[in-house]
């Protein structure tokens, strides 16, 4: 089976078909990081993952690139608000995404090369366009001419004569106002490099060019990131790597964001939920399966409703998987998912019709639990562990130990239930059901749900 995916270039979705057999390469456009990360930053690194783990599973050898814009306007404006030194504001909160990522289950990418780490290659790729007559240098900027390039704006599919190329402070010099700056000239208190056309630092859209450039070669498979990102950004990288002489991304990937009250989530607006503080109320591995669940090109309206049906829905699925290892102990994961798992992930990493496939083979079982069929009910559990695998959602996977929200607590919770029910089955075994059924109520009432075992009573918590 060959893997679809949606390429914004062509607008369809067509067969994947690698640049080199086996392999896959894929740059995503990381974290600008003048503040801490928002679940809808969050978001992309964790659809992407999706996709590498999915690459992986079919066989593909994946190099994943995913970069950090550590110096831009927007970490040197946070400099200037906090009083911080930028490079300490960028590091900060460069840790605060890596920490993000790690707590959702986000496998490291390959390589996450910074921005400032590659000024020689962001001079070198100034230099081959100026010499080409695609770019051109005034009042200490650089600045990439884009009626030079044909093909511009194909990506975002505008018109040249109706285009506001965003602005930043200092840009002097341009012979076009729609020409876009590459490199930018120092401003007095602000950090700088030196090149040929004296002291600066980068624009924004230079860095990924010089970087996908440098680890993943003139020719790549995918090129990702968030839809707020196609223009300007990934248009004007496409100008400056194809003017260069690369061909650049073969596949252009773009995730849908996480809004709120409709608006897209963002720092600027103030509507954004921090990660740092959403791990502390929902167990990480909820808030994967959160953001994972829709298909990555769907927009996610953020809601605590819509958490917390998350939250039921996952538990549907580890309620299961915590009853079969309780009746049958732990079974490995089958080594081939479903064929419809299968099929839906091929099909343009199809995530909701794949979970669906999940929970139909928890329902079928539960019911095999019901009947206590242990043949079926292992065959399940390895089927789900495999598909739960593939979405970084396993349960019984030591990335998930000791990540439960609570974890410090549950031990005392569960000493102090397990007094309660040495006292309800006490309470049975002299046949006072009266009192039994009174306490097994009042832990009801307490949010807990008892289900009796061959192997005793078990309590988890109600997520109705």
């Amino acid at each position: 089976m060959s893997i679809r995916l949606y390429d914004t270039s062509t607008r369809q979705v067509r067969d994947f078909v690698p640049l080199v057999t086996g392999c896959v390469s894929i740059y995503l456009c990381g974290a600008t990081v003048q503040s801490a990360p928002h679940i809808g930053h969050i978001r992309s690194g964790l659809n992407f993952d999706i996709m590498q783990r999915w690459f992986a599973y079919r066989g593909y050898q994946v190099t994943f690139a995913r970069n950090v814009t550590d110096i831009d306007d927007k970490v040197i404006a946070k400099e200037r608000e906090l009083g911080t030194p930028w490079w300490q504001i960028a590091y900060e909160n460069e840790r605060a995404f890596n920490d993000g990522y790690s707590a959702l289950g986000c496998l490291p990418p390959t390589v996450e090369p910074r921005a400032t780490g590659h000024i020689p290659e962001m001079i070198e790729m100034m230099q081959g366009l100026i010499a080409k007559g695609h770019a051109y240098a005034a009042d200490g900027n650089v600045y990439f001419d884009v009626k030079s390039y044909p093909d511009y704006l194909a990506l975002s599919n505008q018109k040249l004569d109706d285009l506001r190329q965003p602005e930043g402070e200092g840009e002097t010099g341009k012979r076009d106002q729609r020409d876009f700056a590459m490199w930018k000239s120092a401003k007095p208190g602000e950090p700088s490099w030196d090149t040929p056309w004296g002291r600066g630092r980068p624009g924004w859209h230079l860095e990924c060019s010089a970087m996908a450039h440098k680890y993943l070669g003139t020719a790549f498979d995918i090129h990702g990131g968030g839809l707020d990102l196609i223009f300007p950004h990934h248009e004007n990288e496409i100008a400056q790597s194809k003017a260069y002489g690369d061909d650049f991304a073969a596949f252009w990937v773009h995730n849908a964001w996480v809004t709120m009250a409709g608006e897209k989530m963002s720092k600027s607006l103030g509507n954004s939920v921090l990660v740092s503080e959403m791990v502390q109320r929902w167990r990480p591995i909820v808030l994967r399966y959160y953001l994972g669940a829709a298909h990555y090109r769907s927009m996610i309206e953020y809601s605590e409703d819509a958490l917390r049906e998350a939250e039921a829905g996952f538990g549907r699925i580890e309620g299961f998987v915590q009853r079969a290892v309780e009746r049958c102990g732990t079974v490995d994961a089958a080594p081939e998912v479903p064929p419809a798992f299968a099929e839906a992930m091929d099909d343009d990493l199809g995530v909701p019709q794949a979970l669906a496939v999940v929970h139909t083979a928890v329902r079928q079982g539960n019911s095999a639990l019901n009947a206590d069929d242990k043949e079926s009910v292992v065959a399940r559990l390895a089927e789900v562990r495999a598909m739960l695998g593939v979405l970084g959602l396993d349960p019984l996977d030591p990335q998930w130990a000791g990540t439960e929200r609570g974890e410090d607590l549950h031990g005392v919770v569960d000493s102090l239930v397990r007094l309660v029910l040495d006292q309800r089955q006490a309470a049975r075994q002299r046949k006072d059901f009266t009192t039994a059924d009174a306490i097994r109520d009042q832990l009801g009432l307490a949010g807990l749900v008892i289900e009796d075992t061959p192997s005793g009573p078990r309590w988890t918590i109600n997520s109705q």
